[in-house]
C-alpha cells in the first residue's frame, strides 16, 4: 500500500516516460519516483515522492495548465461547424491533459453519460500512467472508437488563452462546449502513442505529431540504503514489467513491437518524433496517403494551407506537398504549392484543374534543395470557383492535359469554402492595392513533423 501524499504516478516534466515497478504499476511520461522490488532476500519497499519545498507563506500557487502537461486529462463534448471534425461530422470528443490513474474511469463514466453517439475522439496529451494509457486503448478498443491526434479551442474561452486557468476549468466542467478543433501543433507523446492503438480507427493527420523516448526510472527505497547490487536489479525488473506489459498489450492488438524498441532507443533527456513511415510501419495509420482539411490561420498576415503526405506502390519514403493561399486584396490572391522536386528533367508545367476553373502556375517554379514551390495568382470568382468543388487535380505535364503523360494528383477541398470566408474577411478592399501584383508571397513555414528524414524541408 501507498502511504498518504505519495504520488508515485506523477508526472513531471512534459511528454517524458517514466516506469513504476512492484507493487504500484508503472507510468510513461516525465519525471517521477517509483518504487522497486529490491533482491529476494530483501524486504519489500513502498515508493515516496520525490520531497517537495512547501510554498512561503502567503505565496501563490499557480494553477496547472494544458500547456504544463500537469492538468489530469479530460473529456469534453465539443460541437463545431458542420464539418469541423470531417466530412458529415459537427461534434467530437476532446481529450486533453495528461494520462493519470484515475483516466480511464473519467472516460469509461463520460462514455456512459453520452449514451450510444459514435463521435470522434481528439488526443492532445504529453502522456502519463502507462497501465492507464492501455486500459483506456482496450476501452476504446471496446467501444469500436475513432481517434485522432488533434488539440480543441473553445469559443465559450472568449479571450482568455486556451491553456489558461479559466479555458481549463471549462474542458473540466463536463458542459457541452463549442469550439474548432486542430490538428497542427497537436501532440500525442509518451504512453498516448499505446493509447492510439488500442481504437480500431486510428487517423493521425501529417501535421500533428507522436513522439516518443526512453524511460527514465528512479528508485526510492525505504528502510535503508540499498546496495548497488539491489538497486541494479530494482531497475531492471522494473524494465523488464514495463516492457513485457507493452509488449502482450500490442500483440493482443496484432501490433509491430518495434514501436517500444524505437522508443527504448533514444534517451530520456531526448524526443523522437515519428516518422510517416514509423507511423504506418508501427499501425498507428496505415493509410498510404493522409490529408489534412484547409485550416485558416491569423498570424502576421491571413493564411489557408493544408498539407499531403502520400507515396506510391513500391515507395519506400512519404512526399510531402503543401498548399499555401493567402490574399493581397478581396478580389487578388496567391496560391503555393510546395513539394520534393521530380526526379529527372522535372515537370514543363503545373496546373490545378477542378471541374469549373483551371489555373496555370508560373513557370518555372522557385527550388530549394530537393523542394520546389509553385505559384499562381487568381481573382475572387476564380477563388471561389475552386472552393466550390469538392475535389481539384494537380495536373503535371505540357498545358494540354489530354496528353496520355500528364501525371496528376488530387487534392480535395475539405474545409476550403469556409477558409476561404475567414481569409477574404481579413484582407483589404477589392479597390485597395496592396501588393505589386508581380511580387510572390513569400512561402509561410508551416512545419511538418512528420517528414521523412531523408528528406529536406527546403
Amino acid at each position: 500500500m501507498v502511504s498518504a501524499g505519495e504520488r508515485p504516478l506523477s508526472l513531471y516534466r512534459r511528454g517524458g516516460i517514466g516506469v513504476a515497478a512492484a507493487l504500484l504499476g508503472l507510468v510513461l511520461s516525465g519525471s517521477a519516483s517509483f518504487a522497486a522490488a529490491p533482491a529476494a532476500t530483501k524486504p519489500a519497499v513502498l515508493a515516496k515522492s520525490t520531497p517537495r519545498l512547501k510554498p512561503t507563506a502567503g505565496a501563490a500557487r499557480p494553477s496547472p495548465r494544458v500547456a504544463d502537461g500537469l492538468v489530469p486529462i479530460s473529456f469534453a463534448l465539443v460541437k463545431g461547424t458542420p464539418g469541423a471534425c470531417g466530412a458529415g461530422c459537427d461534434s467530437w470528443i476532446a481529450a486533453e491533459g495528461k494520462i493519470d490513474g484515475g483516466a480511464a474511469a473519467r472516460l469509461r463514466k463520460f462514455m456512459k453519460q453520452i449514451g450510444d453517439r459514435k463521435l470522434p475522439i481528439y488526443f492532445n496529451s504529453p502522456g502519463g500512467n502507462l497501465e492507464q494509457a492501455l486500459a483506456i486503448g482496450n476501452m476504446l478498443r471496446e467501444k469500436k472508437a475513432a481517434v485522432r491526434v488533434g488539440r480543441t479551442t473553445l469559443r465559450e474561452c472568449g479571450f482568455e488563452a486556451q491553456d489558461g486557468d479559466a479555458c481549463t476549468k471549462l474542458k473540466q466542467s463536463g458542459r457541452e462546449l463549442h469550439g474548432e478543433v486542430w490538428t497542427r501543433g497537436a501532440t500525442c507523446n509518451s504512453a498516448c502513442p499505446y493509447l492510439i492503438l488500442g481504437a480500431p480507427i486510428r487517423e493521425i493527420a501529417p501535421d500533428a505529431t507522436l513522439a516518443v523516448h526512453s524511460p527514465r526510472v528512479i528508485l526510492n527505497f525505504t528502510g535503508g540504503v540499498p546496495t548497488r547490487e539491489v538497486r541494479a536489479q530494482a531497475m531492471q525488473q522494473a524494465m523488464a514489467r514495463s516492457d513485457r506489459m507493452v509488449l502482450d498489450y500490442m500483440t493482443k492488438l496484432g501490433a509491430d513491437p518495434g514501436l517500444l524498441t524505437v522508443a527504448r532507443s533514444v534517451p530520456f533527456e531526448g524526443m523522437r518524433v515519428l516518422t510517416r513511415e514509423e507511423i504506418v510501419r508501427f499501425a498507428l495509420d496505415r493509410r498510404e496517403r493522409v490529408e489534412s482539411p484547409w485550416m485558416f490561420e491569423a498570424a502576421t498576415r491571413g493564411i489557408a494551407y493544408k498539407t499531403v503526405l502520400a507515396r506510391k506502390d513500391g515507395e519506400a519514403s512519404f512526399r510531402a506537398t503543401r498548399f499555401q493561399l493567402v490574399c493581397f486584396n478581396q478580389d487578388r490572391f496567391e496560391l503555393d504549392v510546395e513539394r520534393n522536386s521530380p526526379s529527372g528533367a522535372g515537370s514543363a508545367s503545373l496546373a490545378i484543374v477542378s471541374p469549373d476553373v483551371r489555373l496555370n502556375f508560373r513557370s518555372p517554379p522557385r527550388r530549394s534543395g530537393s523542394r520546389e514551390t509553385w505559384g499562381v495568382f487568381l481573382n475572387g470568382s476564380q477563388a471561389r470557383a475552386l472552393a466550390a468543388a469538392s475535389a481539384a487535380e494537380l495536373v503535371d505535364g505540357p498545358p494540354n492535359v489530354a496528353r496520355p503523360d500528364s501525371a496528376t494528383f488530387p487534392v480535395a477541398g475539405d474545409g476550403l469554402q469556409n477558409v476561404l470566408k475567414m481569409l477574404t474577411d481579413t484582407c483589404p478592399p477589392a479597390r485597395t492595392a496592396t501588393q505589386p501584383v508581380v511580387a510572390p508571397v513569400p512561402w509561410q513555414q508551416v512545419p511538418w513533423p512528420q517528414a521523412s528524414a531523408a528528406q529536406s524541408a527546403r
